[in-house]
């Protein structure tokens, strides 16, 4: 993901009815029911809303509107909402604790009048920040709201399918499905609410957005059924391997048990159209899933005699039963249909180690790898599902090991302003331009046009901290280059006092004392530089930044 900042929004004011004895409790008389304002930036998803939330700290106030009857708000925010509907409004009750509205339930302004009432719930990170101090909720639209309905028994719910439009469960009796959530689905929703007379106001709001950094699209968040992975028996095994583990740069060694730490389960499914299918059947009239061991064990047999590819293949109904369900599963009065979750590419790679296992003779006690080698963001991904699939593995074993002795984390290559290489915003630099002197980093000295070259590259490698993203760019390649001519021509200078030498060697006793101290440096330059190289610490075994303190 990337994140906009500068995203727009339309945040949306609109008005949930209280159930009308509740209505009564906080006014206090039957004159008028009562609504409670809630503030959204994602209008479409309240066709999702499932509560109301507020912070059980706040204080609230009850108003009267001239056109939207007695509103509910935070007291803090009546002069934000005066702003927006330009109309008097005048305070009947103040210093309402959230807490008493938590006791009052509402009902969905664009269902029926008939469906049952919904709750309002105690939440912490409601702010008065922005907004009314009342949020709706939709736990099948946001992490934060999941969590909250999670506590009180209330699943989620979410009326976008996969392509992003509204299903037919989006507000029954509306022309909300088939319609795209972002774009006309989101104009549609206004239209409801202002039809409904619900809708407070709405403005455009610039705030930060998760982006699809391929398309540059703005994505949307949903709950979806997916297949998890409980890890939370082993985690205390698999820290304890990792104490028998060398980790360079030596920081690996806390981010990769941090991630570890923190993780209970691994949702190892992906909606994908390529990858390891994972073999799972479901029941067509019930949904409920397929996945036993004698299920699985058929499918692998379907999958080696006819390859993987066959998964993907079109077929009828009586040809997937006949194939796929295994034959005890065959006469239970079901129809199966194949799953098309693809397994999560790192859980995949994870169990790479099961090759080395099979193919390579080592002694058991010795780990199945010398060496994992990749970039930073994967302790969270290749190094931690290597760790946690090898340890489970070992179910039996009092005291797991890891698959690996050493583990070495790189950085990435960023472009000149440090920003992420990508073929969408153009800036990818490559060897071959550096090499072929394509790139913009050339450089004239005395008439000569001289290119970066081979060597230019090979020494800003070898210059480079690995364990840190680096950048490369016109500016820092100049300087290399200047560092590459230099130490050029310093050679072609040491070089040219030799001019008279008679090839022949002097006897150590013979050299004079500042030729001895030059060997001593000598000497420790050499084992400082292997000592580097021994430890992967490749930047500090560079010549150049050696010889410089010496």
């Amino acid at each position: 993901m990337e994140y906009n900042e500068k995203h727009i929004s339309w945040s949306a004011i609109v008005a949930f009815p209280l159930v009308e004895s509740d209505s009564k409790v906080l006014d206090g008389t039957d004159e008028e029911k009562v609504s409670v304002a809630i503030w959204t930036t994602t209008p479409w998803t309240i066709a999702a809303n499932k509560a109301i939330l507020v912070n059980p700290d706040f204080r609230y106030s009850l108003l009267q509107t001239q056109s939207h009857g007695r509103i509910l708000i935070e007291q803090s925010r009546i002069d934000y909402l005066k702003s927006l509907l330009k109309e008097e409004v005048t305070i009947l009750k103040d210093t309402i604790p959230g807490d008493i509205l938590t006791k009052a339930r509402y009902r969905h302004p664009l269902l029926s009048p008939d469906s049952p009432p919904q709750p309002i719930l105690a939440a912490d990170f409601v702010t008065s920040d922005t907004g009314t101090g009342l949020v709706h909720c939709a736990p099948g639209h946001g992490m934060e709201d999941y969590l909250v309905c999670q506590k009180h028994g209330i699943k989620p719910f979410s009326p976008v399918d996969d392509l992003g439009r509204y299903t037919s469960e989006a507000i029954p009796g509306s022309d909300l499905a088939g319609k795209p959530v972002l774009d006309e689905g989101n104009r549609l929703m206004f239209d409801m609410l202002s039809n409904a007379k619900v809708l407070l106001a709405k403005e455009k709001y610039a705030h930060k957005y998760p982006y699809d950094w391929r398309t540059k699209q703005p994505v949307i968040v949903r709950a979806t059924a997916q297949w998890f992975a409980g890890v939370e028996d082993i985690k205390t095994k698999a820290t304890a391997a990792l104490q028998n583990v060398k980790f360079h740069p030596e920081q690996g060694l806390s981010r990769l048990q941090s991630f570890v730490n923190g993780r209970n389960e691994w949702c190892i499914s992906r909606q994908r159209s390529w990858g390891v299918p994972i073999p799972a059947l479901y029941d067509r009239e019930t949904g409920e899933p397929l996945l036993t061991k004698d299920s699985v064990n058929h499918i692998i047999g379907v999958f080696k005699e006819h390859g993987t590819e066959i998964w993907w293949r079109p077929s009828d109904e009586k040809v997937d039963n006949e194939i796929w369900v295994a034959p005890q599963y065959r006469n239970n009065g079901k129809i199966y249909e194949m799953g098309k979750e693809t397994m999560d590419v790192w859980f995949d790679s994870g169990t790479s180690w099961k090759i080395i296992e099979e193919n390579i003779e080592r002694s058991p006690s010795e780990p199945l790898a010398d060496v994992y080698l990749e970039g930073s963001d994967q302790h969270r991904g290749w190094f931690q599902s290597s760790l946690l699939t090898y340890i489970a593995s070992q179910s039996g074993s009092n005291k797991a090991k890891a698959p690996f002795r050493n583990v070495i984390t790189h950085g990435f290559v960023l472009d000149e302003k440090n920003r992420k290489m990508s073929k969408s915003l153009g800036n990818v630099v490559s060897p071959e331009e550096i090499i072929n002197g394509n790139f913009q980093g050339t450089k004239v000295q005395s008439g000569f046009r001289v290119e970066p070259g081979v060597d230019t590259l090979r020494f800003w490698v070898a210059s480079s901290d690995y364990t840190k993203d680096v950048s490369v760019g016109v500016t820092n390649l100049k300087h290399v280059l200047n560092s590459v001519l230099k130490i050029r021509n310093t050679v072609k200078y040491l070089l040219g006092n030799l001019h008279d030498w008679d090839g022949q060697h002097v006897p150590y006793n013979s050299l004079l004392k500042i030729d001895k101290y030059a060997l001593y440096q000598l000497y420790e330059l050499n084992a400082t530089v292997r000592a580097a190289y021994d430890e992967n610490n490749f930047s500090k075994g560079n010549l150049t930044s050696q010889i410089s303190s010496y």
